[in-house]
C-alpha cells in the first residue's frame, strides 16, 4: 500500500506555531518552565518548539535539553540500542516541564521518559506535547496535553516523522508496516 501523507511542509510548520502559541496561553514568558525532548526524535519538535518561542517571544532564552531514555525503557535489555546523549544544562526542580516527542503510541517510550527526567530534579509539573497522536494503542495511562494530530490507526501501520535537519524535508506519513 501507498504511504498516506498526513503533513507535508506548511501544513507541519502551522502545526508547530499553533503549538507554541497554546503553550505560550499556558507558560506566558518561560521564566518557570522548560522544554525537554526526548532522543531521538523528540529532540527535533523540542528544538522546532524552541526555535519558533523564541521569534515569538523576541529571543526569550528558555530552557530547552535532550534527555537519553534508551537505560530507562522496559525493552532495553531486548533490542540493539544504541545510547543517545543528555543536553539538559539546568534544573528542572520546582519547574514546569513540557516533554516532548514525536509520536505518542503506546506509552511506553514517555513512561521511560518521566524516570529517567527525575535524575535532574523533581519538577513541579510535567506536560506532554507530541506532534502525532495515535490514541488506539496505549500501554499506559499517559495522554497528550499539546497534540499536533490525532490519528486512528490499527498496530500493522506505521507513522513516519520526517525531519528537514535528518531526512531532507518535513513530513508525517501512515504507512503498512508490512
Amino acid at each position: 500500500m501507498k504511504p498516506k501523507v498526513l503533513l507535508e511542509k506548511i501544513q507541519f510548520d502551522v502545526t508547530i506555531k499553533r503549538l507554541c502559541h497554546q503553550l505560550i496561553e499556558v507558560h506566558d514568558d518561560f521564566k518557570n518552565s522548560a522544554i525537554i525532548g526526548l532522543q531521538p526524535r523528540g529532540v527535533f519538535l523540542a528544538n522546532r518548539i524552541n526555535k519558533e518561542l523564541q521569534i515569538i517571544l523576541k529571543n526569550k532564552k528558555i530552557n530547552c535539553g535532550g534527555l537519553d531514555i534508551t537505560f530507562y525503557r522496559d525493552d532495553f535489555r531486548k533490542k540493539e540500542l544504541i545510547p543517545n546523549r543528555t543536553t539538559i544544562d539546568f534544573t528542572i526542580e520546582d519547574k514546569n516541564v513540557v516533554l516532548i516527542d514525536d509520536v505518542l503510541f503506546t506509552g511506553r517510550t514517555i513512561r521511560a521518559g518521566l524516570d529517567a527526567m527525575l535524575a535532574f530534579g523533581r519538577p513541579k509539573d510535567v506536560e506532554l506535547l507530541v506532534l502525532v497522536d495515535r490514541r488506539f494503542s496505549r500501554h499506559v495511562p499517559i495522554q497528550a496535553k499539546y497534540t499536533g494530530m490525532i490519528i486512528d490507526s490499527i498496530d500493522s501501520q506505521n507513522v513516519r516523522v520526517e525531519w528537514k535537519e535528518l531526512d531532507g524535508k518535513d513530513r508525517v506519513t501512515l504507512l503498512d508496516k508490512s
